[in-house]
């Protein structure tokens, strides 16, 4: 390739490059603007999201999407000045059209295929609550009926109605703390945290409104990493785990403060921070004391199922003793009810165990199983890329798990409730046939939940 023409390419590259880092740089301002931030909050929002490789890889993904969309566009607008409207018509239907419709086809084949499943729902409408009125069992048996709700931007009546109908009577509210990555750095939130912000206002809210529909709130903040995982923080000496540990006590402090202005009815203070717990045993202590001075309802932690909930050794300080219960429940695929409840029996002594050498009851702070035949393989996984053409799709695996939950672990005399991960209000009835993620909303799952929590 000749200078000129070399040229001529780099100049429409850089272009879009160019382009694409606007487009997110306005994307990012503005969605700060809209949710009542300032324009200069939002630049720096983008300038903290630029550490993170994830986010960079993310943008150039994009950008590779962008100048392919642009050669194409370009290469048939050249067609079209060269050879006229109708030969370009003529070759954009045969090599693209054509191709990209093949393409479409038959992954939708491919998708429906291994969607395909021979089973017929044993519940229905029958089980839901249609009073539109929360029936507040919490009050006859203690048990939490939670759910953690995603797609939430607004207050949704709606999706509360849903909600209710399904007779859960508590949500988990989640904000966001942020880390780059586990070995370095120190918990940042990307508001202010010395006063209630735009989006502090938006969760007082919320807790307001479902109050007065009879909706009891977990609040339970999340600390989100960049890279890798919430559980793997490492410190290289004691000096920089004060350090750490102070800048989550800061944010903790603060959310326990937004906690009780808005009544929320439990407060989570830390979830799946493994190495942070074995640590830190007495920053954990201080905090909890700290928090009881700011916040006067119950508090829990959320552990991890794997090993943390067993290393947790501030566990007589708080008023439960949470877990996120993804358990290994199978070896195989697509298994039967007994198999499912056989795989609770180990699990079942030592969370029994547990509550007795505490005297606390258990609360599963979350739980959750995909509508895929691997469900109780490996509860935790979420669905990898592509999953539709790879992974079977099972809304009996998803069905049997939790009836087993129900059987196994409702009723025992340690267990005061669970909050399912995830109902997604932004799913669709259509899209529930192909779908293997975890919200349950439009399959056979969310009846069984409804029976559960009804009963």
């Amino acid at each position: 390739m000749n200078r000129p023409r070399l040229r001529e390419e780099i100049r429409p590259l850089l272009i879009v490059y160019l382009v694409n880092w606007l487009f997110w740089f306005l994307l990012i301002t503005l969605r700060m603007v809209t949710r009542g931030g300032s324009f200069e909050r939002g630049v720096e929002q983008f300038a903290d999201l630029l550490v993170y490789s994830s986010f960079l890889i993310g943008i150039h993904i994009f950008f590779a999407l962008f100048y392919t969309i642009f050669l194409i566009v370009r290469y048939f607008i050249r067609v079209g000045r060269k050879l006229g409207l109708r030969p370009m018509i003529r070759q954009l239907v045969l090599r693209l059209f054509l191709p990209v419709g093949l393409i479409a086809m038959t992954y939708s084949l491919l998708v429906k295929a291994n969607a395909s499943e021979d089973f017929n729902a044993p519940l229905g409408p029958e089980t839901l609550n249609l009073t539109g009125k929360v029936k507040d069992l919490y009050q006859e048996d203690q048990k939490q009926r939670g759910m953690t709700l995603f797609g939430w931007r607004e207050i949704n009546d709606t999706a509360i109605d849903k909600l209710v109908e399904h007779h859960v009577e508590w949500l988990a509210l989640v904000p966001f703390m942020y880390q780059q990555n586990p070995d370095k750095g120190e918990v940042y939130r990307r508001d202010q945290y010395d006063s209630f912000t735009g989006g502090d206002s938006i969760f007082i809210r919320y807790i307001d409104h479902l109050h007065q529909r009879g909706i009891k709130v977990q609040f339970k903040p999340h600390l989100w990493m960049g890279e890798g995982w919430r559980s793997d923080i490492e410190q290289p000496d004691r000096e920089s785990w004060e350090k750490w540990f102070d800048s989550y006590e800061r944010h903790m402090l603060h959310y326990a403060q937004l906690a009780q202005a808005s009544g929320a009815d439990l407060f989570c203070i830390g979830t799946e921070l493994h190495t942070a717990v074995i640590n830190n045993p007495e920053r954990w202590r201080e905090l909890i004391v700290k928090i009881r001075e700011i916040y006067s309802g119950p508090l829990t932690y959320a552990a991890n199922w794997y090993e943390e909930f067993e290393d947790v050794q501030f566990w007589d300080e708080l008023d439960f003793i949470g877990i996120q219960a993804y358990f290994p429940l199978t070896k195989k695929p697509s298994p039967d009810l007994a198999s499912i409840k056989e795989g609770w029996q180990p699990h079942l002594d030592k969370l029994q165990a547990l509550s007795e050498r505490y005297s606390k009851k258990i609360l599963f702070t979350e739980i959750g199983y995909k509508s895929e035949a691997s469900a109780t393989v490996k509860p935790w996984e979420w669905e990898p890329a592509l999953s539709q053409l790879t992974r079977k799709k099972s809304d009996e695996t998803q069905h049997l798990a939790y009836q087993a939950v129900f059987e196994e672990i409702w009723d025992q005399p340690w267990f005061t409730g669970m909050y399912i991960w995830q109902w997604d209000i932004r799913s669709k009835a259509e899209n529930a046939t192909t779908d293997l993620d975890f919200s349950p909303r439009y399959k056979a799952a969310s009846f069984t939940i409804s029976k559960g929590y009804g009963d």
